[in-house]
């Protein structure tokens, strides 16, 4: 039963009190994968979250969860203290768990549940260290009313959601949009790539003004 208090009246707090140390693996993981994703939807009608608490009861301000990562597809992006679905209009329509040595159980056993009575459409679990999951990249589609296991093709899961695919490359989890097969960068990664791909055009113009230089000098040699 929801509480009579109206809801603008109830606390949602921003923070679950639970400390936030983990190991740098993850914390690494959470970033990069955020970005990218964040990347990719820029300028579109989704909302990319991490580590944000996700309300999905209104009234009850203890019925929450906090995913690592997640994508609302149809929800506006923008800073938020908290996501609070009956507000949102949607649940996260995919969710990313990074799993570390203190959060393995409730990766694998609890939260799996409560994404599934949330109706997010799939969840993936990864672990960079490849110490609490094997194997260390998973994901779960819901089908109907069920979550069935994603197959795997050569350690690579696809994402019918976000027409991406996934896979493990070390300790980093690796994406590329499904149709045309590119890889999803990050922001430093593209802006990386943007700096070699200006500095070979550079260079390989001066090298064709320079071929042109001598070959004009060749000429007026032999005149």
């Amino acid at each position: 039963m929801l509480s009579s208090q109206p809801s603008s009246e109830i606390d949602y707090p921003e923070t679950d009190g639970k400390p936030m140390g983990e190991t740098d693996w993850h914390i690494d993981a959470l970033i990069r994968l955020r970005d990218i994703l964040q990347r990719r939807y820029h300028g579109q009608n989704v909302y990319v979250g991490s580590d944000l608490l996700v309300y999905y009861e209104m009234g009850q301000p203890h019925r929450f969860v906090v995913p690592d990562v997640f994508v609302a597809l149809n929800c506006p992006p923008g800073p938020r203290r908290v996501f609070k679905t009956w507000e949102e209009g949607c649940v996260p329509s995919v969710v990313f768990e990074i799993t570390s040595r203190s959060t393995a159980r409730e990766d694998v056993v609890f939260k799996p549940t409560i994404y599934h009575r949330l109706g997010v459409q799939e969840l993936f679990l990864f672990d960079p260290t490849s110490e609490f999951m094997n194997p260390p990249l998973k994901g779960f589609r819901l089908e109907g009313d069920q979550s069935e296991p994603i197959e795997s093709s050569e350690g690579r899961i696809v994402s019918r959601v976000l027409g991406v695919t996934l896979h493990l490359q070390g300790d980093k989890l690796r994406m590329s949009d499904t149709e045309s097969g590119r890889e999803l960068q990050t922001t430093a990664d593209a802006e990386r790539a943007a700096r070699l791909a200006a500095d070979a055009e550079r260079t390989a113009r001066i090298a064709a003004e320079a071929e042109a230089d001598r070959l004009r000098a060749e000429l007026e040699r032999v005149k």
